[in-house]
Parts: C-alpha cells; sequence; structure tokens
C-alpha cells in the first residue's frame, strides 16, 4: 500500500482510551520509574484495562526509563510493539502516533505512551561540559547560545524585528495559560495569578524572554493507553480518536535556531502541518480547542503560523483581544501547559485535548469535539488532531 494509503488508513481507526498523571512538583521523591508505573497504571485504570493486556509502549529517547523495566513492574504481558520518539518535546504526539500505526496495522492491541521526567530536581541536560559537542550545538553554544531559552529569544528577536510583536504579544500568551492554570488545582501555578505589572518588571531569563516567557521545571510523569476504536468504546470513557497524525523534519534543519533554513522562522511546525491537514476531514478553522507546545511563549505565535490559523506574520496579532482565553478565536493550554501547569516534555498537553474531548477539563470549552495537539516547535516534532 501506497504511503497516501496508509495515513488514510489511521484515520479514526485508534482512540485514547485512558489518561493518568501524578502530581507535579519542583521536587517529588520517587525515582522516575516510580513515577511512570504509577502513571500508567492510573491510565490503564482509567481505561479499565488491565496491566497484563498490554502489549506496545512507545516513548522518548530522552526518557530515561525503560520499556524492559517499566513492563515487568506493571505487569505486562508479552510486548510486540516498541519505540521511542526523538527530539525532546517534539516526540509527545509522535509516541500516540507510533501506538496508533502499531495498532492500525494489526501489530499490537493495548498501547502505553508515558514520559517520566525529573527535571525540577535533577541535572539540566546541557549542563553537561565533558561530552563532544554535537554537531548543530558546535555553531551556536560557543557564540554563547548556552541553553533552549537562548535559542528561542535569538527567534524571537527575528520575529519581534521582522513582524512588528511586542512583549504584550508574549504576554498574552503566558496570561491565558496562567489563567487555565488558575482554575486547574493540579497545575503548580494553581493559585498564582499573573498580572501585566508582575510580567513587565519580571527578571530576564534570555532576553527579549523574561521568567514568564519560559516554561516550568518540573517533576512528574503523564501516560495514555490507545487501543483499536472499536475496543474504546467498551471502555470506561468516550473514545477520543486519533484522526490525524504527523511528524515534521524540515529540509536543512538547524536545531532551534534554524540556521541553515531560506526562512528561520518557517520551522517544523511547517512541514508537520502539511501532513497533519492533509489526511484530516477538518481544517484549522474547525478545530475548537488547541493544546499548542509552549516551553517558550513566542513558539505559540509561531505554532498559530504553521499549523494554519493564521498568515505568516499574523501570530502576534492572533493573540489580541482575548483570542487565547476561553470564549476566545481558539483556546489554548486549557490545563496551563508548559507555562503553567507543568513540564513534562509536553506530554500533559496531549491528556488535555482528551479531557477537553470527554467533556472534563476544568476549564472546559463548550461542545468541544476537535482538538490539535502540538510537540516542540524549533526541533524536529509531530501532531495530533483529536476528535470526539
Amino acid at each position: 500500500m501506497g504511503a497516501s494509503g496508509f495515513v488514510g488508513g489511521l484515520k479514526d481507526a485508534t482512540a485514547i482510551a485512558g489518561i493518568g498523571q501524578t502530581p507535579f512538583a519542583g521536587q517529588l521523591p520517587e525515582s522516575e520509574k516510580a513515577l511512570a508505573c504509577r502513571a500508567i497504571l492510573a491510565a490503564l485504570d482509567d481505561a479499565g484495562i488491565a496491566p497484563s493486556e498490554v502489549d506496545a509502549f512507545a516513548s522518548y529517547t530522552m526518557e530515561e526509563t525503560d520499556e524492559v523495566e517499566v513492563a515487568k513492574a506493571i505487569g505486562a504481558g508479552d510486548v510486540t510493539f516498541f519505540s521511542k520518539a526523538g527530539y525532546g518535546g517534539g516526540g509527545s504526539c509522535a509516541t500516540v502516533g507510533h501506538l496508533a500505526a502499531a495498532i492500525a496495522t494489526g501489530q499490537a492491541t493495548v498501547g502505553v505512551a508515558w514520559r517520566a521526567r525529573k527535571r525540577g530536581s535533577g541535572p539540566r541536560p546541557w549542563t553537561n561540559t565533558t561530552a563532544q559537542l554535537p554537531t548543530p550545538a558546535q555553531w551556536t553554544r560557543p557564540y554563547g547560545l548556552l541553553r533552549p531559552a537562548d535559542e528561542i529569544g535569538m527567534l524571537a528577536r527575528r520575529y519581534m524585528h521582522q513582524y512588528g510583536a511586542t512583549r504584550d504579544h508574549f504576554f498574552h500568551v503566558a496570561l491565558a495559560c496562567r489563567n487555565r492554570a488558575n482554575q486547574n488545582p493540579a497545575a503548580m501555578m494553581h493559585e498564582r495569578p499573573l498580572t501585566r505589572e508582575m510580567y513587565m518588571t519580571s527578571r530576564w531569563i534570555s532576553e527579549p524572554l523574561c521568567l514568564f516567557d519560559n516554561c516550568l521545571e518540573t517533576d512528574g510523569a503523564l501516560a495514555c493507553v490507545i487501543v483499536s476504536s472499536a475496543r474504546a468504546r467498551d471502555c470506561r470513557h468516550t473514545p477520543v480518536h486519533v484522526h490525524s497524525v504527523a511528524q515534521g523534519l524540515p529540509s536543512q534543519h538547524h536545531g532551534m535556531v534554524n540556521y541553515w533554513n531560506e526562512d528561520p522562522l518557517t520551522g517544523p511546525a511547517w512541514t508537520a502541518a502539511r501532513h497533519l491537514w492533509k489526511s484530516a476531514d477538518f481544517g484549522p478553522h474547525d478545530v475548537d480547542v488547541a493544546q499548542i507546545y509552549d516551553a517558550f511563549t513566542p513558539l505559540i505565535l509561531l505554532s498559530l503560523e504553521g499549523y494554519g490559523f493564521c498568515e505568516r506574520g499574523e501570530g502576534a496579532a492572533f493573540t489580541e483581544g482575548g483570542a487565547l482565553e476561553i470564549g476566545g478565536r481558539l483556546p489554548v493550554n486549557t490545563s496551563g501547559g508548559g507555562l503553567s501547569e507543568a513540564y513534562v516534555h509536553g506530554f500533559n498537553l496531549i491528556n488535555e485535548g482528551v479531557r477537553q474531548l470527554r467533556g472534563s477539563s476544568t476549564a472546559q470549552v463548550p461542545d468541544a469535539t476537535t482538538c490539535l495537539v502540538t510537540a516542540g516547535e524549533g526541533v524536529p516534532t509531530s501532531a495530533l488532531l483529536l476528535r470526539s
């Protein structure tokens, strides 16, 4: 079967039947393995599926726990499919996509995707000065771009220069995420409102990005369970169908800074989006709610353009007038996202997308039936279209 036929075969063939997560905090005492197992068992319980029925696993290449140990610990049976998606936050939606493909093609029946991380209490990946720099980093780190915030700060400054975006546009993103976190008791920022004055007077992290333009540092874990749509109908909750899935690695890509691209502001989202929409039954303007990867506020502006919600250079203006809030043009990150709920490489965005389409979110969009979930922009990425 040709590639296009296979993509069509994935449409609504599988569904997310269960979701689970641990508490989120700056520091949790349990190991990443224990957190992973706790989230996975919660997701299986949510679906009403026994751990012994799990026969597929998918996670991130940056995941410190592995399927061998996790499978033993939760009591899984024989496993017939396992995969890992690369590029940090770019892999979140891909884990669901890999399992959807495996289940749709008969390689497995019950898949578990997960991410466990102790970023709040653990080391930063870029602080290891003994390892030889990978080739892309040899063009950035010696010149002061040591952290992801520095690299995205470069893109943000270029976007501001080219399209007239201001810090107020970034604030709109930070505020929308914080307002939703204030409604979500599970969010790290649940009882911590944000004001414009707080935002504008906060310390720089990497100019033009201030404290509130950056994601949280979180210990925690999340998981979801994917089965065939037919089976999902017999599970405990309304099925949330995997309608379309895509990964995107653009030509001549250079992680985060896009040095080699003709246009550095046209990142992996654009590549993923073309593939995502071509096999979908609806378009950007039919999306009721979006969970857009928000390690940094400018990424949402870039993603709004990449995924077709507005034209090139219009992402900043799109955020005006409460557009990202409940009742706005496109409510985003309704659990608080990476900026204000928890930063676990974007997996919380998947679970929140499921809650929205079940009608169980703490910041529910009325009658939501379609949801876009995206993975990290700036790195090879992935995306999901979910529908109820």
